[in-house]
């Protein structure tokens, strides 16, 4: 954020607005006012390069060419401005009571103005582009085919547990294998070859959906290790697609604090805790780290807390373009080993005393 927006005055300097001269940037040009009235105008070009020039200056926090010609014939008077980037040349700040319209541009200036603008929308949002995005969506369509494969499957096995006894109602795999794999057709099975169809066409479903669904996350974790090395050399491919979806791409997470990252994905149990009903939630899908699976019910906390410090500088490592940083994962296994023989040294909890 340029840092002219910080360098607002306090409000002691509100005497000024008193004051009668007033300077006034427009896009069409730069303009002294006295009262309603225009007595000096410094006009901008119409050019659509130049106008792009300008619309990059004045976001920059730089200024025109036309503000610097009209304040360099300033010398001692104060002037006032609305604009705080004309605030750091000495010019008095006086927020205006109304939108001040200097000038009238011409219909040709307004048309190449908006063409200008468009482009420069246009760049920022290419800027703005977080390739992420697709590996967020690769692991959100294969979270959304888990779910869908479970209920196809759940109904698949049912039915086909109907006419085949041996066929486990959970075993949703062995169901779909019985219909597609197994010629011998069951003496209880359909008998409308219509329904039969039907019921292997849902099978052929479930088959669809499992190989669709092994196929996003292949493709998400070999793109992770080149997307997010230091992500992936923390988490794993899988755990950290999964981080990034979280936090809806790489930008956001690399903006997000170790608090946050640690919970997230518990966003239902912080919320309950919020309301007074839970307590505070130790972690979120980082609990699907091995580290912390393992580790005991008092430790995983503390191991969730290093690691997500641990995450949010890989996710700034590799938001940066920078390589694989061995010292993250050195040091969240040094944590988890000292935390390791802080328990084994420390030898069983004493009871507490129960009061008379």
């Amino acid at each position: 954020m340029p840092s002219y927006l910080w360098d607002a005055p306090s409000g002691a300097e509100a005497r000024v607005a008193t004051m009668s001269r007033r300077i006034v940037t427009r896009w069409y040009g730069t303009f002294l006012l006295e009262g309603a009235r225009t007595i000096r105008t410094e006009e901008a070009p119409v050019h659509e390069a130049e106008l792009e020039r300008r619309v990059r200056e004045r976001r920059s926090g730089a200024l025109t060419p036309e503000e610097e010609r009209l304040l360099g014939g300033r010398g001692s008077e104060e002037w006032t401005t609305a604009d705080r980037r004309l605030v750091r040349t000495g010019v008095a700040w006086a927020p205006r009571a109304g939108r001040e319209e200097p000038g009238r541009p011409s219909e040709e200036a307004r048309a190449a103005r908006r063409r200008v603008l468009l482009a420069a929308a246009d760049q920022d949002l290419h800027d703005a582009w977080d390739p992420s995005i697709h590996l967020e969506e690769a692991v959100r369509a294969a979270t959304d085919l888990d779910r869908v494969r479970n209920l196809v499957g759940e109904r698949l096995a049912s039915w086909v547990s109907r006419d085949a006894p041996e066929v486990d109602p959970g075993d949703h795999a062995r169901a779909a294998r019985v219909l597609l794999e197994e010629s011998a057709p069951s003496a209880l099975g359909p008998t409308d070859a219509a329904v039969r169809d039907a019921r292997r066409k849902l099978a052929e479903l479930y088959r669809s959906i499992e190989s669709t669904e092994e196929a996003l996350k292949s493709a998400a974790s070999a793109a992770i290790p080149l997307k997010t090395p230091n992500l992936n050399a923390l988490l794993g491919p899988e755990l950290a697609a999964r981080m990034l979806a979280q936090a809806r791409g790489l930008d956001r997470l690399a903006r997000l604090p170790a608090s946050t990252i640690q919970v997230l994905g518990a966003e239902r149990a912080f919320f309950e805790h919020l309301r007074g009903n839970a307590p505070p939630p130790r972690h979120g899908i980082l609990f699907l780290h091995p580290a912390i699976q393992s580790a005991s019910r008092r430790e995983r906390g503390k191991l969730a807390r290093t690691l997500a410090g641990k995450v949010a500088i890989a996710a700034r490592l590799d938001r940066a373009g920078k390589p694989v940083d061995p010292a993250l994962a050195r040091a969240f296994e040094g944590r988890r080993a000292r935390l390791k023989e802080a328990r084994t040294g420390a030898g069983p909890r004493p009871r507490p005393r129960r009061s008379r």
